[in-house]
């Protein structure tokens, strides 16, 4: 696989912005076997961060790029610092950035497939909110997505969990009413529910995770409103790097069931 640090000027927030992506190539090198379709435009997964961490953290705590190379799969992360995939009441506008600037940037720096059913996305905790937010908003642009350890419910979090990072929320989504609107995956569900076409879902916990009780709530509530979801909860596993690395692998796998 080809990895590379992008750097680049983003019109959306102003300011030079970091990617980091891995691309395949047609010899993978010792103990990586290629992919058997690397004469085709790869796949691509955008792959988002959580809370505490940026664009390179992937590439430093899990396997991914050993996991892509089986794939022909081309990884796409990017940086959104604090700000939980949202347009910022006070900062930048992420949201914008990640769903709309991204996505061209990608198609035109990089030789990938751009057609929905070659396109993922996936997120831990704060990301496994985001992915769920651009899944449930652009059901139409995905094939799957996926949620690790996710914030996917972000209001009820901000309510109901003990959180470090609290001070965040103000700043990021202001002191509006924030139910049914646009950041409201709850919502979101229910809106895009008749959409004539949705990806599959894939969302996984811990069952020793602070953020539990989110995944207790978010994955009913998919299936009352027709989405199709995959749940998996791992007995005892917490907010880690070894679940999420288990995870990712497993949801690389997941994408490619169908072509099985």
């Amino acid at each position: 696989m080809a990895f590379l640090q992008v750097q680049f000027f983003s019109e959306t927030l102003v300011v030079a912005a970091t990617i980091n992506v891995i691309l395949p190539e047609a010899a993978q090198g010792i103990g990586i076997e290629a992919s058997a379709g690397e004469q085709e435009l790869p796949k691509v997964l955008y792959l988002l961060h959580g809370y505490s961490d940026d664009h390179s953290i992937w590439m430093r705590r899990t396997s991914v790029e050993r996991y892509a190379a089986e794939h022909n799969l081309a990884v796409i992360m990017p940086a959104v610092n604090h700000s939980f995939y949202c347009n910022e009441a006070q900062g930048e506008r992420y949201w914008d950035y990640v769903s709309e600037e991204l996505p061209r940037v990608v198609k035109r720096f990089f030789r990938i497939s751009d057609k929905p059913e070659d396109t993922y996305v996936a997120g831990l905790s704060m990301g496994g909110y985001g992915a769920m937010r651009l899944a449930l908003t652009y059901p139409e642009r995905f094939a799957a997505a996926a949620s690790f350890s996710g914030a996917a419910d972000l209001l009820f979090m901000i309510e109901a969990i003990d959180l470090d990072g609290k001070r965040d929320f103000d700043r990021v989504l202001g002191d509006g009413d924030r139910k049914n609107t646009g950041i409201d995956n709850m919502y979101l569900m229910k809106k895009n529910a008749g959409a004539s076409r949705k990806p599959r879902l894939y969302v996984s916990c811990g069952t020793a995770d602070y953020l539990y009780p989110i995944h207790q709530r978010f994955v009913p509530a998919l299936k009352e409103n027709g989405w199709d979801v995959t749940s998996y909860e791992e007995p005892d596993a917490i907010h880690e790097w070894g679940f999420w690395d288990r995870q990712i692998k497993a949801f690389i796998d997941f994408m490619y069931e169908g072509e099985k």
